[in-house]
């Protein structure tokens, strides 16, 4: 049999584990209510309900429709603002303001897990070589490319060319002609998959672009025309409708134009560089 005291300390200790048990509990069930309003949240911004660069509503205004604590909905918008769909802005106009994800946010995703496996600028080159020339040849088949497609690759190339003689405006440039033929290719899923890889390519290559510059071992200017003639013919091809020979040109056209890039072979991908180019 118990003795008082003994009754005693069992009763504080049963106490405690209760105590415990219920602040457990509340411990889980508040990042679950976090969890619920941001996918909530992220299900609105993904939809299109709201847009990118709108605000969300007032924190009062939240709290009210979800009947949340302030720590829960605080947690729910730390995880969005994570993700990259929303910017907090904190003091007398804060507010969050709501970002649509794209290809720098899988970008960077991607990065993470590629530099996770120490992955080397010549192997993301090497994919690149192989993929991006299917979207040249998407480009040609479609049906709509002198109208939804030419037009843009040609005044992208037209900027290219003014800034032929330029170091890193060139490289800019060229990176935009070539995201654009990843962005024409009218197949949301390879635009996407190579769009991230793309933007991981480009934030890396403004990083040798600026090494370069400084170290005067950018391309030459005659490099940089058979860059602006291997354009003109991929452009030439895909008002043809000729999806062979793009991916032909295109190919080959990256095989030297990326080599440039990744001069040192062995180069990590670093996801940061990616991050810091998003907004």
């Amino acid at each position: 049999m118990l003795t008082p005291e003994k009754r005693s300390d069992r009763g504080s200790l049963d106490g405690s584990v209760a105590t415990t048990g219920l602040a457990n509990r509340r411990q889980l069930r508040q990042p679950r209510l976090a969890e619920l309003v941001a996918e909530a949240l992220r299900t609105r911004i993904t939809s299109g309900a709201i847009s990118d660069g709108d605000m969300l509503p007032k924190l009062e205004d939240l709290l009210d429709e979800f009947q949340v604590s302030k720590p829960s909905l605080r947690e729910a918008l730390r995880i969005l603002e994570t993700e990259g769909l929303i910017t907090v802005r904190r003091g007398n106009v804060g507010g969050a303001v709501v970002h649509a994800p794209g290809n720098r946010d899988a970008g960077y995703m991607i990065g993470l897990v590629l530099e996770s496996r120490n992955v080397t600028m010549s192997d993301l080159a090497g994919a690149i070589r192989r993929v991006e020339p299917i979207c040249a040849a998407l480009c040609a088949l479609r049906p709509d490319r002198n109208t939804a497609v030419l037009p843009k690759l040609r005044a992208l190339q037209e900027e290219m060319r003014q800034a032929k003689g330029t170091d890193i405006a060139f490289a800019q440039a060229g990176r935009n002609f070539h995201e654009a033929l990843v962005a024409l290719s009218d197949n949301e899923t390879m635009k996407l998959v190579l769009g991230a890889l793309e933007a991981v390519w480009s934030a890396h290559e403004r990083e040798w672009a600026r090494r370069a510059s400084k170290s005067r071992k950018f391309p030459t200017s005659q490099t940089q025309g058979a860059g602006l003639r291997a354009h003109d013919r991929l452009l030439e091809l895909i008002e043809q409708g000729d999806a062979e020979g793009a991916t032909r040109v295109a190919m080959r056209h990256l095989e030297s134009s990326t080599l440039y890039a990744v001069a040192d072979a062995d180069e990590t991908i670093k996801a940061a560089a990616v991050r810091d180019g998003r907004r």
